[in-house]
């Protein structure tokens, strides 16, 4: 499964992010995207992001919810 690149992510779109803390167990967290870190137009480990929680990581896939 191919991670999302920064053009289909947007601000304010519910998504499933990894931080750094939990690569290795693959917990992934869920919000809403406040603010794109990522320049590039796409990145192998997914488009690093800020949450309106504060929470910083790894865009993995859009919550369905």
């Amino acid at each position: 499964m191919s991670v999302p690149t920064r053009s289909q992510i947007k601000i304010g779109a519910k998504v499933n992010i990894i931080q750094k803390q939990d690569q290795g167990s693959g917990e992934l967290t869920q919000g809403k995207v406040e603010r794109l870190l990522t320049k590039s137009p796409n990145h192998p480990h997914g488009i690093k992001v800020r949450l309106d929680s504060g929470e910083v990581g790894r865009v993995q896939s859009f919550d369905e919810s």
